[in-house]
């Protein structure tokens, strides 16, 4: 009965994600705008965009990535690769949660070696994916404008959400082999932030 509840939700998640996510999409910019624009760089970046992307960044000091306007439509192409990656390894990461928390289930239930073996490398599996999909969002060339939206909404809520299921992610892979009750429930920490947090973002 667990399982099924289980699936059903990812079902239900799949169904919430049928179209392309405009939030993600919506930061992009077409080359017109670009050309018409005097700024090449937003006001705000994320941290770890302006590391590699800012004005100072290490692909622009390195000359990797200059900074005009020609360079700034080819970035924002990556950045459309980049987040459409996401969401693709974010539905993989997903799927792998749901099949962590069935063996995961079933292993507090009843040990079995095999079982514990399958559980590890479903688990090394997920966790390599989560960061991979996280650092493509993080790590992706930044919009033109960073709009500044006023008041709480499903972009903030996504931002919170993703810092608690960052901390779930850690903190399960920090207690898998010392805690075994902390480790569950900071799995199903993750979990239920990780799927809050992408379906946040239809209810805007």
């Amino acid at each position: 009965m667990k399982e099924k509840i289980i699936i059903f939700t990812f079902f239900i998640f799949l169904s919430l994600h049928g179209q392309e996510d405009k939030l993600l999409l919506e930061s992009l910019f077409d080359k017109k705008e670009i050309q018409e624009s005097e700024k090449l760089l937003p006001e705000r970046m994320v941290f770890t965009q302006s590391i590699l992307w800012g004005k100072n960044g290490i692909f622009r000091k390195t000359g990797i990535s200059k900074l005009n306007k020609e360079q700034r439509v080819k970035e924002l192409k990556l950045r459309k690769i980049m987040l459409k990656s996401h969401q693709i390894i974010g539905y993989l990461t997903l799927a792998g949660m749901i099949t962590q928390g069935i063996l995961g289930g079933k292993l507090y239930n009843n040990w079995e070696r095999d079982l514990y073996n399958t559980h590890k490398t479903v688990g090394n599996i997920v966790t390599a994916s989560y960061f991979t999909g996280a650092g493509l969002s993080l790590f992706a060339p930044p919009p033109l404008i960073n709009r500044k939206v006023e008041g709480f909404n499903s972009i903030k809520a996504h931002k919170i959400l993703a810092t608690i299921h960052f901390s779930g992610m850690m903190a399960t892979n920090y207690f898998s082999k010392k805690n075994t009750d902390f480790h569950k429930y900071s799995a199903y920490t993750t979990f239920a932030s990780y799927f809050a947090a992408v379906v946040v973002f239809k209810f805007k």
